[in-house]
C-alpha cells in the first residue's frame, strides 16, 4: 500500500483487499512517474522510457485501449513484455439505469467486491459525470442518503479516474487509435464533478493523482477549469487542494448559522463557518480558480428562510462565488421535506439582488435515486431494508 497521508484513520476503515492480477500490476491509476518507475522495474531501457511512457500513457487515457496487444507502435516483443508485467483494469460494471430525462447510473464493483455508484448528467452544452471517492462516507450529514452508509475505505487513484473511463466506456467516446480527441467534436463527457459517495478531501493523495491523471494533456485532458471538487469543509487541506490540485472548488454549505449546519452537515463542529469562510477566501488566490460555488439544499422550515438568504449573502461579501440552490431530493426515512418552490425562488432572488448568481438546479435523476444526496450502494440499499423488515417482524437485535 502507498504512503497515503489522508486525515481520515486508517482505523476507521475496512482494510483493502488487492485485487489479484496474478501478480501484475495495474497501470490505472500510475502517475507519470509511477509509471516511468514500473517501466524502468521492468526493464525498459533508460533511453526508451521517457518514449515509452508518453506511447502508452496515450494508448491507455486518449484512446482508451485495454489490451497491450493492439498498442502497434510498440514492437511484438516489448508489447508481450509489458502484458507480462502489468495489467490495465477498470471498476466493473454491475448495472446502469436510464432515468427518464436521460441521466445514466451506474452501479460499479471495486476490489473487495465493494460498489459504488456514479451518475452521468446530460445537458445541451455539456455532459456531466458525478464521481465518487470512497466507498460510504464519514460525515454523517443528516439530508444525505449516501452518509447513512458508513465508511468502508478510500478508493484508489485507478478507482477514480477508472469510474471517468467506465463512463466513456459507455459513452463510446474514445477517439480511434491516432486521432486526437480534440478532432472528435463536441465531449460527451465534458465535466466532471466529485459529488459522489464520500468527501474527496478525506482521500486527498488519491483524488489529487486521479485528477492529475484527468487532466494531462496527452490523454483524457480535461481543463482544470471543468472539473469541481466538492467539499463539505475540511479546512487543513483546502488550501493543499488549490496547491496540489487547482480544480474549481465547491463547498457544502447549506446553512447561515453554525447551530443548523452542526446539524445538517456535523464537521461544522470542528471548522465552523468562520474557520470555513476565512479558508475559502483564500482559495481564488491560492489556485488561480474562479468562482467559489456554494451548495445549499433548500429544506423547508430548515435552512430556506428570506433571513437565511440574507444572512448568507453577508456571510459570502466578498468571496467571488455563485450559489447553487439544490431543492432537496427527498429519500425514504430523511425526515425533511423540500423546500416550497415559491421559497426557493425569494431566497434565489434575495441572492441574485445582492449581485450573485443563484440557480436553481433542477432534480435530475429522481426516478432512478440519482440525484444529489440520493446516492448509496444497491446492497446497501438492500441490507438497510432488511434491517427494516426484521425490526417491523420483532426479529430484529
Amino acid at each position: 500500500m502507498t504512503n497515503d497521508t489522508t486525515i481520515t484513520p486508517d482505523m476507521l476503515t475496512v482494510p483493502r483487499k488487492v485485487p489479484d492480477y496474478g501478480g501484475k500490476t495495474n497501470i490505472v491509476g500510475l502517475t507519470r512517474d509511477a509509471l516511468k518507475a514500473a517501466l524502468v522495474e521492468m526493464g525498459t531501457p533508460e533511453k526508451q522510457v521517457k518514449m515509452r511512457l508518453g506511447q502508452i500513457w496515450q494508448w491507455v487515457y486518449q484512446w482508451g485501449v485495454r489490451d497491450f496487444h493492439l498498442m502497434t507502435n510498440l514492437s511484438k516483443a516489448y508489447r508481450a513484455e509489458l502484458d507480462e508485467a502489468f495489467v490495465i483494469a477498470i471498476p466493473e460494471l454491475v448495472s446502469k439505469q436510464v432515468s427518464e430525462d436521460g441521466t445514466r447510473k451506474y452501479l460499479v464493483r471495486i476490489a473487495g467486491g465493494h460498489e459504488v455508484e456514479i451518475v452521468y448528467i446530460p445537458e445541451e452544452t455539456r455532459g456531466t459525470l458525478c464521481i465518487s471517492s470512497q466507498v460510504g462516507c464519514t460525515l454523517t450529514c443528516s439530508f444525505c442518503h449516501t452518509g447513512t452508509q458508513k465508511l468502508v475505505r478510500n478508493l484508489t487513484a485507478g478507482e477514480i479516474i477508472g469510474q471517468v473511463m467506465l463512463a466513456r466506456d459507455d459513452l463510446d467516446e474514445w477517439p480511434a487509435p491516432g486521432v486526437s480527441t480534440a478532432d472528435n467534436g463536441p465531449r460527451l463527457l465534458s465535466n466532471v464533478v466529485l459529488m459522489g459517495m464520500g468527501e474527496p478531501l478525506y482521500n486527498f493523495n488519491n483524488v489529487r493523482d486521479a485528477m492529475k491523471i484527468a487532466m494531462d494533456g496527452e490523454g483524457i485532458a480535461l481543463s482544470r477549469r471543468r472539473i469541481t471538487l466538492s467539499t463539505s469543509g475540511i479546512v487543513p487541506e483546502i488550501a493543499k487542494a488549490a496547491d496540489e490540485i487547482g480544480c474549481l472548488l465547491a463547498v457544502s454549505f447549506h446553512a447561515t448559522t453554525d447551530e443548523v449546519r452542526n446539524t445538517l452537515v456535523p464537521i461544522n463542529k470542528k471548522y465552523n463557518i468562520e474557520t470555513l469562510l476565512a479558508a475559502l477566501r483564500e482559495y481564488p488566490r491560492l489556485s488561480n480558480s474562479e468562482r467559489i460555488t456554494f451548495e445549499y439544499v433548500m429544506i423547508k422550515g430548515v435552512n430556506d428562510s428570506e433571513e437565511d438568504a440574507r444572512r448568507l449573502v453577508s456571510l459570502i461579501k466578498g468571496i467571488p462565488a455563485k450559489i447553487n440552490l439544490i431543492p432537496f431530493n427527498e429519500w425514504p426515512g430523511s425526515g425533511y421535506e423540500r423546500s416550497h418552490w415559491k421559497q426557493i425562488k425569494k431566497f434565489a432572488d434575495i441572492v441574485f439582488d445582492a449581485g450573485y448568481a443563484s440557480p436553481i438546479r433542477k432534480p435530475r435523476g429522481e426516478d432512478i435515486m440519482a440525484a444529489c444526496g440520493q446516492l448509496k450502494s444497491a446492497t446497501e440499499r438492500e441490507r438497510k431494508s432488511k434491517r427494516q423488515i426484521e425490526a417491523e417482524v420483532g426479529l430484529g437485535s
